[in-house]
């Protein structure tokens, strides 16, 4: 939409001649703060009798091993400095990630600028990729490279190939706006380097779908090229942390108050791909140093202390750099990058690193495991599922028992009813194309992977059963009936 932010603040233009309609100016044209892709371990890590480490031993295995090989070693020897990496699922990370997926969605729905602040999920959901980058980096980097990259593109090619046959149908020719290079563009739907060309307005006001949806449905592509150069970037940053931690966690937070301020601009998607790797760097890191059982060492006064400076002067950068949206701090990239960091370090000093959900939680599991199954699905879908649910619902309408009193109550929960509506739509997604994610990572195809038969199978056969499970900022004007860019 004209005038209105797309992720870090950078404002797009619509060409003059195009007007848009008045139903769609309240939409927030911005992008998707969400889903960690690549979500589960790899497969060398999981073991027919449980987690198992690089050398293929279980813990247990392991440990008797080295007890037969040195019976007085662990009185002899002092403990290691840090803590050995976890193997196996943290389901403390899995519901942190539930969490921020449903938080996207209820953000895309409702556009409310306060969810931004009470969970930060992109920052989150880059967090917890790194640290998962970290773990795999054990093993040869471009090994690690080329299977991350591996596992993101069959499902954004899916995505693609659906959405580029749509706009195709439209009459959409990319050669109109750029002209060659209109075509060239295209390759950022095969392999997200950049940002993806997209018609600004397409179809009619009379179609299923509001004339900006190509815009909406192409926003969660910002989070899969800045998921790509960070992936890519690891080994140079892990490297980097391991030598020199603290000045490899604050550059980007210094680069962010450069090129996230206006003190220097970068025009273009070069600026927006800059500005969201130097926001959310200082998370990815963390992430890092989370794995690498550096948060741990230190006492958790102090990180809960420095944490909170970082939280504080975020609200404050943000109440002096407002936006049209208020309180959403994906216009405000210092803010964001601050609040952020500061957020989820608590969130991880306080990290339990559960092998199995607790009690309380346990009602929960298929849900969490489903959601960690299909991340990629999720976020990549999810924006265009909400706009799907507005001709569903207008069909209400026009049942033979609506009067104006049912009419009328439509009306005023009908955002309401998108975000109930959309998680059947997801369901279905998920089911239809969600097993894309297992051919990726070579694996038969799921349906539903929920953990459940697992689960059923380690009871019978007397094992271990082990869920599977693992592992996008965005947001529309309330009563809006078209969605945005995700974030």
């Amino acid at each position: 939409m004209p005038g209105q932010a797309y992720g870090n603040g950078h404002v797009p233009q619509t060409p003059q001649a195009a007007q848009v309609p008045q139903a769609t100016q309240a939409i927030s044209q911005q992008r998707v703060d969400e889903t960690q892709p690549l979500p589960e371990v790899p497969e060398e890590w999981a073991g027919p009798a449980g987690p198992v480490g690089p050398t293929g031993r279980t813990p247990e295995a392991a440990s008797s091993v080295a007890a037969a090989e040195s019976p007085s070693r662990t009185k002899t020897e002092p403990p290691s400095a840090k803590p050995s990496p976890p193997s196996g699922r943290d389901r403390y990370l899995d519901l942190l990630r539930s969490i921020a997926l449903v938080r996207v969605v209820a953000y895309h729905v409702f556009g409310w600028a306060w969810l931004t602040v009470v969970f930060p999920s992109m920052g989150v959901m880059f967090a917890l990729a790194g640290a998962l980058m970290a773990r795999s980096l054990s093993r040869p980097a471009w090994g690690v490279i080329r299977g991350r990259i591996r596992r993101l593109l069959p499902p954004l090619w899916a995505f693609s190939a659906v959405v580029l046959a749509m706009l195709f149908v439209g009459g959409w020719n990319p050669s109109k706006d750029d002209g060659a290079l209109g075509w060239l563009g295209l390759v950022n739907y095969v392999i997200p380097i950049g940002a993806p060309p997209y018609p600004w307005q397409i179809g009619s006001e009379s179609g299923l779908l509001e004339q900006t949806w190509a815009v909406q449905a192409a926003g969660p592509l910002w989070y899969l090229r800045a998921y790509l150069w960070f992936v890519i970037a690891s080994p140079l940053l892990l490297w980097a942390f391991r030598r020199v931690p603290w000045a490899t966690l604050l550059a980007p937070l210094a680069l962010t108050a450069v090129v996230g301020t206006g003190l220097v601009s970068i025009p273009g998607e070069t600026g927006n791909a800059v500005t969201d790797f130097a926001v959310y760097g200082s998370c990815w890191i963390l992430g890092m140093a989370h794995q690498e059982g550096v948060l741990k060492e230190i006492p958790r006064y102090a990180v809960v202390s420095v944490a909170s400076l970082f939280m504080a002067f975020g609200l404050w950068w943000a109440s002096g750099h407002l936006g049209p949206d208020g309180w959403n701090l994906n216009d405000i990239p210092l803010a964001q990058a601050t609040w952020s960091l500061g957020f989820v370090a608590i969130l991880l000093q306080y990290s339990p690193s559960w092998a199995s959900l607790p009690a309380r939680l346990a009602h929960w599991d298929k849900l969490i495991t489903l959601s960690n199954n299909r991340a990629v699905t999720i976020y990549l879908w999810h924006n265009l599922l909400i706009m799907a649910t507005v001709p569903l619902l207008d069909a209400f309408y026009k049942l033979p028992f609506m009067d104006d009193r049912l009419s009328n109550a439509l009306s005023t929960t009908y955002t309401l009813w998108m975000f109930v509506l959309v998680w059947p739509l997801i369901g279905l997604m998920i089911v239809g194309v969600g097993w894309v994610e297992d051919l990726a990572a070579k694996r038969g195809p799921r349906l539903w992977p929920d953990g459940a038969k697992k689960a059923g199978k380690g009871k019978r056969g007397g094992g271990r059963g082990r869920s599977s499970g693992s592992g996008p900022r965005s947001g529309s004007g309330s009563g809006s009936r078209g969605r945005a860019r995700a974030r």
